[in-house]
């Protein structure tokens, strides 16, 4: 399917909904990030923010990307309001077609899932490559779907973190696998709707 599809369709989904005015951050990055150093931080598929604006906060200097420009345009304008605009460097990306510049000590990928054609192995290991000596890869993916979902298939099975380890394919003396596991968690969902879900971790190090 082309990038005009797939920046329609997301532009879509980000406009059906109501702006947040506090976009939280995912607990799966709150985990892995507190206690660490802040640095250069990569944000693939960002959305409306959440992670970005938590990290911001906390020194960190983000690049944020998404393929939909209205995500884009309320990322910007909440960094701006909360005095993060320095911080933050938000811009529509399709990572089918490219990937972003920079090296970082920390590049993450939140449940980048989509209806749409991608090489996810690709993108994935390119964001390995990204980083510097030490950085970390989180990739966190969905492990059951959600009531509130915008995918309810009920045939989909979610690749494990073990099998998306496999997928990218990464030179074991130059990367580590930190973790590799399927937590629970109960989730919070549009009008405050809750459910417990799975989530799909896996953490990558570069070591070399």
């Amino acid at each position: 399917m082309s990038s005009t599809n797939a920046v329609t369709f997301w532009d879509g989904v980000y406009a059906a909904r109501s702006a947040a005015a506090d976009p939280r951050p995912n607990v799966r990055l709150t985990e892995t990030v507190t206690g660490l150093p802040p640095g250069d931080v990569l944000d693939l598929g960002c959305g409306e923010g959440g992670d970005a604006l938590w990290l911001a906060g906390r020194g960190w200097h983000v690049t944020a990307v998404d393929v939909s420009a209205v995500a884009i345009e309320r990322l910007a304008g909440l960094a701006v309001s909360r005095g993060l605009g320095d911080r933050i460097a938000a811009a529509r990306h399709d990572l089918r077609e490219s990937f972003p510049d920079g090296e970082f000590d920390l590049v993450c990928a939140h449940y980048l899932h989509t209806p749409f054609d991608l090489d996810r192995a690709s993108v994935l290991r390119a964001a390995a490559h990204a980083l510097r000596p030490g950085g970390r890869l989180l990739v966190v993916d969905h492990g059951s779907t959600a009531p509130w979902s915008w995918n309810q298939d009920p045939d989909i099975r979610y690749p494990t973190p073990g099998e998306v380890a496999a997928d990218i394919g990464l030179d074991p003396a130059t990367w580590t696998v930190e973790r590799a596991d399927a937590p629970r968690r109960i989730a919070t969902g549009p009008g405050g709707r809750t459910a417990e879900v799975t989530d799909h971790v896996l953490i990558i190090r570069r070591t070399a």
